[in-house]
């Protein structure tokens, strides 16, 4: 899977990584119901990183369309959900 950061690049992510993604990304999206500010910048935090650890960087000059784009790690609770679709910002 290939995932893009906003303003970071792209990554490409391991089948098995893609489960654990999806738990985080979930965590993200409970907290934009709940509307906790904490919790959302804490969880987005912490699927960005999961990303950039266990995914490998794409190099710039190799274009390839990404199967996830996520939102750069600052992003506002408004900026989030216009990415969002019907599974979240991870597909599955």
């Amino acid at each position: 899977m290939i995932v893009r950061i906003m303003g970071e690049g792209q990554f490409e992510v391991p089948d098995s990584l893609v489960d654990r993604l999806n738990e985080l990304d979930n965590a993200v999206l409970a907290a934009l119901d709940t509307a906790d500010r904490a919790d959302f910048k804490v969880s987005l935090a912490a699927l960005l990183a999961a990303v950039r650890a266990g995914g490998t960087p794409v190099a710039d000059d190799v274009l390839v369309p990404s199967d996830a784009t996520l939102p750069f790690e600052d992003a506002t609770v408004d900026e989030v959900k216009a990415l969002l679709h019907d599974d979240g910002l991870i597909p599955g």
